[in-house]
């Protein structure tokens, strides 16, 4: 009489391991030992991993998992230690646990880039008079620099030119305009008390 893989003899001798004898011969790669072993026990194997997802299209993947492990790593099964129908029984639920916790973490991570993404409502006015103000002290700053300091500023983040342009346009030495922007630069960040 076979009870969960096991063969149980009615006679009183010790009981048969038919899924750790089955997994020996999967370990030499025998495909028919490893179809006899998934028919014993893709039931049972389904139905702890189903307990544990409640998905079924999940356990079915579980499922699939497990079965590719156990035809990948039977030579790890040591029958010394244990029954062959535990040791894949102990794979199934490990892989299903996994699973939940892998989904769980996603859902924690979806939830965190949602709280993140949530359109987090803000004083439009407030912040309009804020760039403003910001604006103000920018152009007052700006004014008291001297001439050729402003002009290659002014025309560097207002008109949008280059450095090699604006000393094509000023008619002055490319060093003589970095010399300039960068000093104008530094004055700038000390009067608006920005640290860098």
């Amino acid at each position: 009489m076979v009870i969960d893989g096991v063969d149980v003899p009615e006679d009183g001798a010790e009981p048969v391991d038919q899924v750790g004898e089955l997994l020996a011969r999967v370990a030499r790669g025998d495909a028919g030992a490893f179809a006899r072993m998934y028919d014993l026990m893709s039931p049972r194997v389904f139905g702890l991993i189903l307990r544990v997802l409640v998905d079924r299209s999940q356990s079915e993947e579980v499922l699939q998992e497990v079965f590719l492990e156990v035809w990948q790593s039977a030579a790890k099964f040591a029958p010394n230690r244990g029954q062959g129908r535990s040791w894949v029984l102990t794979i199934a639920h490990r892989r299903a646990v996994d699973r939940v916790r892998s989904s769980q973490a996603s859902a924690d991570r979806d939830i965190r880039v949602g709280f993140r993404d949530l359109d987090v409502p803000h004083d439009h006015v407030a912040e309009t008079v804020e760039l403003t103000i910001e604006g103000e002290r920018v152009a007052q700053a700006v004014a008291t620099l001297p001439a050729a300091q402003r002009e290659a500023i002014t025309l560097a983040y207002y008109g949008g030119y280059s450095q090699s342009e604006i000393a094509a346009l000023v008619g002055a030495p490319l060093g003589t305009i970095k010399t300039r922007m960068r000093d104008g630069l530094s004055r700038l960040r000390t009067q608006m008390g920005v640290t860098t």
